[in-house]
């Protein structure tokens, strides 16, 4: 097999979706830490355009941004578990969810960014893209796909597990079990897969470095 290597940040919701989809496919891999602050001469010769991380580095062939990188690892390894529908249509509704989450999940991350001045902005849109998710996406269904953890929740994970923590850092609450009882019972099924709660970040420690990460942007706004 060829080399796989993952350049990344280990608190970054987009580089653990790639870690996510590797581990969940046993796919070996050599993780790469990067510095963002200092970022390495490798990370902005394999992403010259956008120079972010993750990039996945398959035979020394780089591949960049979190939900490319990992449509690219079902293609590449389509062996068991298969993270995307077989059937056109589903697979399609699947698509659907995935750019939803890419498009509405900033959401989320603005909230973060926000001042107080805006954060009811914010928040408000964040809790429309949750209510969406509630009404639409999900529906009684035990993942997204189905009975089987796929690439849909591989992206919403990465964004509901950040809001819990997120929320605490703010000083707001938006995702409450009454409110989203599909998601909630979702996500604390999506934490219970083994691959998914062995290679979750520490709470704490997300805790703290996001917490240290706002008061750095506030100080600068």
């Amino acid at each position: 097999m060829a080399e796989v290597k993952l350049h990344g940040a280990l608190l970054s919701p987009f580089v653990y979706r790639v870690i996510w989809a590797l581990k969940l496919k046993g796919v070996p891999y050599e993780f790469v830490s990067e510095d963002l602050s200092n970022k390495s001469a490798l990370l902005l010769k394999y992403n010259p355009v956008h120079k972010k991380i993750p990039v996945l580095v398959h035979g020394g062939k780089p591949v960049c941004e979190s939900m490319v990188i990992l449509e690219y690892i079902e293609e590449t390894w389509p062996q068991n578990p298969s993270l995307m529908p077989n059937n056109p249509y589903d697979k399609a509704h699947a698509g659907f969810w995935i750019k939803f989450a890419e498009d509405k999940g900033v959401a989320v991350w603005k909230m973060f960014r926000s001042t107080r001045q805006e954060l009811q902005n914010t928040m408000k849109e964040a809790l429309e893209m949750l209510q969406t998710v509630e009404e639409h996406g999900l529906g009684e269904k035990k993942f997204f796909n189905g009975d089987n953890i796929g690439l849909v929740d591989l992206a919403f994970g990465s964004i509901v597990y950040w809001l819990q923590v997120i929320e605490d850092i703010v000083g707001a609450k938006l995702f409450e079990s009454h409110k989203f009882p599909h998601l909630h019972a979702w996500i604390e099924t999506f934490k219970q897969v083994p691959v998914i709660e062995e290679n979750l970040p520490n709470r704490d420690e997300l805790l703290v470095a996001l917490k240290l990460r706002r008061e750095q942007l506030m100080a600068s706004a």
